[in-house]
């Protein structure tokens, strides 16, 4: 008997200690996201430069995935997503939500918590402490019936707080009103009817806030910047951001002069399509330079390019 009440004030413990936990420390943030060096938000959370996110808007997946893969991140793409506003580019600050299947003692110690410090409806609650150009990223854990923790209400509310959309990995409900939302570009799993507290059950509840979550095959941590574009998403840790964005300009600037080159004679496509020579590498610094002007890529960004050159 002692023994089972041993057990059970552990456990109580344990429980209690994990609500405790539920959002993630700043002293927890800046552990797990130390190689980020820059400008961070008052909760810790990695502050990528508004210039890097606006410039990331022209980055392909295919030159996100090529930079982080060399860095050794493998597993930062996720696909087979349906989409609102599909032809449009998602990009922001990951402010993360991990939701578990509803389990009663866990669900009301959590709940409770919540009530004392004013809180109603834990699928609100990370929606709370969005600011602007966040991307909501919540791992729903795929589920549909009863499992949509966001309706027109949520997505208008978060759309208000951030300009932007989520990545929501479950099902979402009021599918028409949220296509309804100017330029709420989202990723998701599915749709449904119904809702995470259907008939009074809990089908649902939230056991992290920008803690490391999981969508798909992806670890996804606070403050990564994500790109949702052509039916995919990438999530690209801080650190790595302004390489990504800086590769993709190169990549696209030397694009464009192989292109011109290629229909203009001037070079074939199988120089191009190689490494260059020395005397192609030359010709695109001065095509750089005489066209400082007229590319889609910042000037003081080819200035840049240009000063890292040997010739």
């Amino acid at each position: 008997m002692i023994q089972k009440i041993t057990l059970s004030i552990l456990s109580l413990f344990l429980i209690l200690s994990y609500v405790q936990a539920q959002q993630i420390s700043k002293e927890e943030m800046l552990f797990l996201t130390q190689e980020w060096k820059g400008e961070r938000f008052e909760d810790g959370r990695p502050k990528v430069p508004d210039g890097i996110l606006e410039r990331m808007k022209h980055v392909t997946h295919e030159e996100a995935w090529a930079v982080m893969r060399n860095a050794g991140y493998k597993y930062q793409y996720a696909d087979g997503w349906q989409v609102i506003n599909p032809d449009s580019v998602l990009v922001g600050r990951a402010v993360t939500a991990t939701f578990m299947p509803g389990r009663p003692d866990i669900h009301n110690a959590i709940d409770e918590r919540g009530k004392k410090e004013g809180k109603r409806g834990q699928n609100t609650w990370p929606v709370d402490i969005l600011i602007k150009d966040d991307v909501y990223v919540a791992d729903q854990f795929g589920i549909h019936l009863n499992g949509p923790t966001i309706g027109d209400n949520v997505g208008n509310a978060i759309f208000a707080k951030t300009g932007k959309g989520i990545v929501y990995d479950g099902a979402l409900r009021d599918i028409v009103g949220l296509k309804e939302i100017g330029s709420f570009t989202s990723f998701f799993t599915s749709y449904h009817p119904s809702h995470h507290n259907q008939q009074g059950d809990m089908n649902t509840m939230l056991i992290g806030i920008n803690k490391p979550t999981k969508i798909r095959q992806v670890t996804v941590m606070a403050g990564d910047v994500v790109l949702g574009r052509d039916g995919g998403v990438s999530f690209i840790p801080p650190h790595l951001a302004e390489r990504v964005v800086v590769t993709s300009e190169i990549v696209r600037l030397r694009d464009m002069f192989g292109h011109e080159k290629i229909k203009a004679g001037i070079y074939t496509a199988g120089q191009i399509d190689t490494r260059w020579s020395d005397e192609i590498e030359k010709d695109f610094s001065k095509w750089l330079n005489d066209h400082i002007d007229e590319l889609p890529v910042p000037k003081e960004q080819i200035q840049e390019i240009l000063k890292n050159r040997t010739w």
